[in-house]
């Protein structure tokens, strides 16, 4: 069976021609193009700001044109992550989905239902005759996953409601109702060649097969961080051996926690035995303290060939301490919501850019304000140590729960209406379009909810095929309850 033909057919209908479209975060030129075209198409009106959002508006059902405007809200950027080896150009190439049993995946690359499907249900209600409903905008956002900054720079007057559903939840059963809020931290160090020495034998160490995920969805989990593991092993060897450091490259995107890095290196040749020995205690290693988190772990040591030059050893030795020692995971708990990952800060990539630097992303997410900007400035310190320049991104607030919010009721009243069980009322650790939009409409009252995804960020991405119908049904009634409340 293919996705189009699953059902509710008008959704996945729209999803499967999503996925065919190019979407990857700062690249949303195709599908902006497409989402113009489906609605001319279907004579929707459309508009759009100088920032790339897409708005779509849909009039009342006949009977209904005095109820309250919804906006229902979706971003049209995707994580683009691949596995090592996988051809995919993901600013050509459409998503190869297929259906696994009960699931819809890709592969070897991300679903892209992170948040394809939320863009799929918006077209749906914008062209469904069937359904009961006061008028009804889409908003569908750009470049969400790196900066958010659809959302941050949303064009004055774009809206016209007052109710807003978020469309970007992954977990079928619950509303969620707020969010952390979140900030990028940036360490660049800058090193000097050396020429390689001649009598030391270079080699490649590297980690893949880790589940990676998302750095605030998953970062409870305890999963391995492929940059902390391969700079943990270099910092081992660097213990006992002198060390010529080549180059270093782990993980690709902020908000996703690496499941690939490597390193070239270069050791004294009387010394390689040794420290392939070294390599495979340090696997078992690994295995072992991760047995049941990473079952797919993998680390491979193998030799190169001799490169023209080396990183600086100053350099190299700040940047192995700083990654190794850098804070990476959950740092507190919620005291105000049980189980709710209060703050934490994801090692999330080390790149080796032009002008000999080395630029390593952090990101940081507190639904504490000021508890953001302490872990933040804690992260900057660190790397200030190790002798790196760093600088932040403005960041992005969280969204406070509202216990008392209208819309949360209707949403939950029409989720147990449908399926006989009160839906769990929650907020996230991740970050979230709606603490913006509620900085510039303050007056808008907002859930979140969708059907149940696991591996977003990451090529094990999937999304459950009987809660996108329980999803599209949730979604009508709550249209519906509203037109009529």
């Amino acid at each position: 069976m293919e996705v189009k033909d699953l059902k509710p057919e008008l959704i996945w209908q729209c999803f499967d021609e999503v996925t065919k479209v190019p979407r990857p975060s700062c690249h949303e030129e195709q599908i902006r193009e497409f989402l113009i075209d489906f609605a001319k198409k279907h004579n929707v009106d459309v508009k759009t700001d100088d920032c790339g959002n897409v708005l779509m508006h849909k009039a009342a059902t006949p009977g209904l044109e005095n109820a309250p405007t919804v906006i229902l809200q979706a971003h049209m950027d995707m994580v683009a992550e691949k596995n090592g080896g996988v051809e995919h150009d993901f600013l050509k190439d459409p998503i190869d989905t297929y259906v696994d049993g009960e699931w819809v995946k890709a592969r070897g690359t991300t679903l892209g239902a992170d948040n394809g499907i939320g863009i799929a249900a918006a077209m749906a209600v914008m062209i469904d005759p069937t359904l009961k409903h006061g008028p009804v905008e889409a908003l569908f956002t750009v470049n969400e996953e790196i900066g958010l900054e659809g959302a941050q720079n949303l064009g004055e007057g774009m809206l016209g409601g007052n109710i807003l559903i978020n469309l970007d939840s992954e977990d079928d059963g619950e509303i969620f109702v707020g969010c952390a809020g979140g900030i990028d931290t940036t360490a660049w160090f800058e090193y000097k060649r050396s020429l390689a020495p001649d009598h030391f034998t270079y080699m490649k160490v590297s980690v893949s097969g880790l589940l990676g995920g998302h750095s605030g969805g998953d970062i409870h989990l305890g999963r391995a961080n492929a940059n902390k593991v391969v700079a943990r092993f270099l910092w081992n060897c660097s213990q006992k051996w002198n060390l010529e450091l080549v180059e270093f490259d782990g993980g690709n995107l902020r908000n996703a926690i690496p499941r690939e890095a490597h390193a070239v290196f270069g050791i004294e040749t009387r010394l390689a035995d040794d420290i392939k020995a070294t390599l495979s205690a340090y696997a078992i290693e690994i295995a072992k303290e991760y047995e049941g988190i990473e079952p797919s772990v993998n680390i491979t040591l193998e030799e190169t060939g001799k490169p023209e030059y080396c990183i600086d050893q100053n350099t190299s030795l700040a940047l192995v301490r700083a990654l190794y020692s850098a804070p990476h995971g959950v740092i507190s708990m919620s005291r105000d919501i049980e189980g709710l990952v209060e703050t934490s800060t994801n090692l999330a990539a080390v790149k080796m850019e032009e002008d000999n630097k080395i630029k390593v992303t952090t990101s940081q997410r507190s639904s504490v304000e000021s508890r953001k900007y302490d872990i933040a400035g804690q992260v900057e310190a660190h790397f200030q140590l190790a002798g790196a320049k760093v600088d932040h991104s403005d960041g992005y607030p969280g969204w406070a729960p509202n216990m008392n919010s209208p819309i949360m009721k209707i949403a939950a009243d029409s989720y147990e209406e449908l399926f006989g069980v009160k839906p769990a009322i929650k907020a996230i650790h991740a970050g979230l379009e709606c603490g913006l939009f509620l900085d510039k409409y303050p007056h808008l009252d907002m859930v979140s909810f969708g059907p149940t995804m696991t591996g977003v960020h990451s090529p094990d991405e999937q999304l459950l095929i009987p809660t996108v119908d329980k999803f599209w049904r949730h979604l009508c009634l709550t249209l519906e309850k509203v037109a009529k409340s």
